[in-house]
């Protein structure tokens, strides 16, 4: 059983046939939401290419109810695939980050600092 199946329907501030999109219970930063897959798949990688296509036009529609209520001057967007990468829930999701100037000391590397002091070039 997924913990994302027991969402309510009134949580869901987009769905389309493949996915939904929800606000992050734990935002990282205001905005953050996660575009969820229907069906449980444990990955990307797991995911049809039909639903792979589906996923950019839903991370367009993620920006654009980001930027309803909030104007980011940049975004993260991410998946951890498999425990190595830090995922722990095995229902495919993704985040979409809004990044605002200022939310960080240096932002630069950006997700390159997945892996602890690799980020800097």
């Amino acid at each position: 059983m997924s913990v994302f199946l027991e969402i309510p329907e009134e949580k869901k501030l987009y769905s389309n046939e493949s996915f939904f999109i929800i606000k992050d219970s734990f935002p990282v930063s205001p905005g953050h939401l996660l575009i969820i897959s229907n069906e449980i798949k444990s990955d990307y990688f797991e995911l049809s290419e039909s639903e792979k296509a589906q996923l950019t036009a839903t991370i367009d529609t993620a920006k654009k109810i980001i930027t309803q209520e909030y104007t980011p001057d940049g975004y993260n967007i991410g998946m951890n695939c498999g425990p190595a990468a830090g995922q722990t829930v095995f229902h495919f999701h993704c985040h979409v980050i809004p990044r605002y100037i200022g939310d960080m000391e240096n932002p630069r590397g950006g997700v390159r600092h997945c892996i602890n002091g690799k980020g800097y070039y």
